[in-house]
């Protein structure tokens, strides 16, 4: 009796089905990964500038310059107001590192002392992180919004709107 090797048409027939079911349930998991990454990114964007600026006042602090109210006030080469940095090239990209990678929406046109950030080539401000420099009365703020096109997470848990 000949003993036979190899796989029946059969066989390969049930294999290929089910690594077909596997791969259509798996699919949408990965085909929204860019948009993952955006909102990852735009997170990631705002841990930056919420730690340049803390490192910034702190050090305005124990220097004694954190109630300084103009604009023009230069410590360490970052323009500063109340301590943080201000709300333009000069200031908040001053205190942090990849700055440049980053887009600044323009239009519409941001309030006064706002800078609002984006990933290159993106005008979207449904899809950026706004950082509003400090007044008298509250510090620098930093917000992330994920609600434009090409920036929505999976899913809430995995990105946390702020």
């Amino acid at each position: 009796m000949k003993r036979q090797n190899g796989f029946t048409l059969i066989e390969l027939v049930v294999v290929i089905v089910i690594l077909g079911i596997l791969a259509v349930t798996a699919a949408p998991k990965f085909l929204n990964l860019q948009d993952d990454a955006r909102a990852s990114s735009l997170q990631g964007l705002k841990g930056a500038i919420d730690g340049a600026a803390g490192i910034t006042y702190g050090k305005a602090a124990i220097k004694g310059v954190e109630s300084v109210s103009t604009a023009a006030t230069t410590f360490d080469g970052i323009e500063i107001v109340y301590g943080y940095p201000t709300a333009t090239s000069a200031g908040i990209g001053a205190a942090m590192t990849g700055f440049s990678d980053w887009d600044s929406i323009t239009s519409p046109a941001p309030e006064v002392g706002t800078l609002v950030l984006t990933y290159k080539g993106n005008i979207d401000t449904g899809c950026s992180v706004t950082y509003i420099q400090a007044t008298d009365s509250t510090a620098a703020s930093t917000s992330v919004a994920m609600t434009g096109n090409g920036c929505k997470p999976s899913s809430a848990t995995d990105v946390k709107p702020q």
